[in-house]
């Protein structure tokens, strides 16, 4: 593989940036996204938004300066630890650059800094159908005991 480096997100550095909404666009695209591009106005927003959402940690793979993945997180809380939480909502890989260690290397870079952070857990979501469980379940994700779903209502 070429160089591959992964950066925690400046939102003042416009590559940074335009990594983020190009690489979630992509995902939003895929059939395990939305499977259809970000509205605009979202597009529009959410870099803005990211940056000033208090708990917002992204970090960013390039091969030799080419964008090829995302990991965009968010520091939660757990009552029952009385500890942080780091959550993985997006996880992707472009697909050009997928099978080649890139969603196991920002998992990685995600576990370290949650650890850095003093986080009891990272959570994550994925869908029953989605071929990356595979990935996360290597990593060491479980489905706990009971298992658990994710709800959602939409507002």
């Amino acid at each position: 593989m070429k160089a591959l480096e992964i950066l925690e997100a400046d939102f003042t550095n416009k590559k940074h940036c335009q990594a983020i909404l190009d690489v979630t666009n992509r995902y939003a695209e895929d059939p395990m996204g939305l499977g259809d591009s970000l509205p605009d106005k979202t597009r529009s927003n959410l870099i803005e938004k990211l940056s000033k959402f208090p708990t917002t940690l992204c970090f960013i793979a390039f091969i030799d300066g080419e964008v090829a993945g995302v990991a965009n997180c968010f520091f939660g809380f757990s009552t029952f630890k009385a500890a942080k939480v780091l959550n993985i909502h997006d996880l992707a890989v472009m697909p050009n650059f997928r099978g080649r260690g890139i969603g196991e290397a920002l998992l990685s870079t995600a576990e370290k800094k949650a650890k850095d952070s003093e986080c009891c857990k990272i959570t994550l979501e994925v869908r029953e159908d989605n071929r990356a469980r595979n990935l996360y379940e290597r990593y060491g994700f479980t489905y706990g005991e009971p298992a658990m779903y994710f709800m959602s209502k939409e507002l």
